[in-house]
């Protein structure tokens, strides 16, 4: 997900997003513990998504203009 992408996204639909990302970065996380987890690339995509979408939430939570 690219950050362009979210910036044109409104405040809800970017809390959904967040929601989501940590529903699926809660799963990732019992299947590494479970030793289930195959690629555990996916752990990191998800954790810099979940970062990506904070930020963009800042920004606009930030933004004075």
């Amino acid at each position: 997900m690219k950050a362009s992408e979210l910036r044109n996204k409104q405040l809800p639909e970017l809390n959904n997003e967040l929601i989501i990302l940590l529903k699926a970065h809660f799963g990732l996380r019992m299947q590494l513990a479970t030793q289930q987890l195959s690629n555990t690339k996916q752990l990191r995509i998800i954790k810099k998504d979940i970062a990506r979408v904070k930020t963009v939430i800042t920004q606009k939570l930030n933004y004075h203009g």
